[in-house]
């Protein structure tokens, strides 16, 4: 597995470098946003580790410029910041799982493998629904002929929705889905509805029809009817 390290904290980058180099896995190192950016231009990753606080600017910005353009890296966020809003921001603009420091490199490998196993299901052929066409390893979704481009989470979403047709999904089990162990973090399900909100949107404004059903105090049901 390949790994990239992005932390301006020598003695933990090293030492973080060491002990997945000793299992096994390679390790590419950068300490801010530039090298961070050049690394992930030159090759690709399974997973990046990411500090938030970085001295040329935010790892924020490395997530944002990833998902500017299709990738199938799985981010975990390393930071000392322990802020609710700090997570939740991480979580939603696309990184897949959040430690604070200090943690224990267990800790560290049970989120990598964690992640890659969430990300290795969604490796899978076309799902059709009707006149939809969901493309898991592509990122992308069609309606009809149109092709419709999906935020990670919307993505995630999507896939959680239409493998489970005429289901009623609670919103705390699409929360645990999205966000895993960091599901409780959230004190409402606002974010839930904001990305059921604009899924709907991209799949009605295309021309499909809204399969995604409310189902009141409880949680969504993908169906046809």
């Amino acid at each position: 597995m390949k790994i990239l390290i992005v932390e301006d904290e020598r003695d933990l980058l090293d030492s973080i470098d060491n002990y997945l180099s000793g299992i096994g896995m390679s390790c590419t190192k950068a300490i801010n946003v530039e090298q961070a950016l050049d690394c992930l231009v030159k090759e690709d990753f399974d997973c990046i580790l990411l500090d938030i606080g970085l001295p040329d600017g935010s790892g924020f910005n490395v997530i944002e410029a990833m998902q500017q353009k299709e990738h199938k890296t799985g981010i975990v966020i390393i930071s000392a910041r322990n802020s609710l809003d700090d997570r939740l921001t991480g979580l939603n603009i696309g990184a897949d799982d959040y430690v604070t420091k200090p943690f224990h490199m267990s800790e560290l490998i049970a989120r990598i493998k964690s992640v890659a196993r969430r990300r290795s299901s969604q490796d899978r052929k076309a799902i059709v629904f009707h006149e939809l066409k969901l493309i898991p390893d592509e990122m992308v979704m069609y309606v009809g002929e149109k092709m419709l481009t999906m935020t990670k989470k919307e993505h995630e979403l999507m896939i959680y929705l239409i493998s489970n047709p005429n289901r009623v999904l609670t919103r705390e089990a699409i929360a645990e889905h999205l966000w895993g162990d960091h599901a409780e973090m959230a004190d409402s399900f606002d974010f839930i509805y904001s990305h059921i909100k604009n899924l709907r949107k991209k799949i009605v404004d295309n021309g499909g029809k809204d399969y995604i059903k409310s189902v009141y105090g409880v949680g969504y049901k993908f169906a046809a009817e």
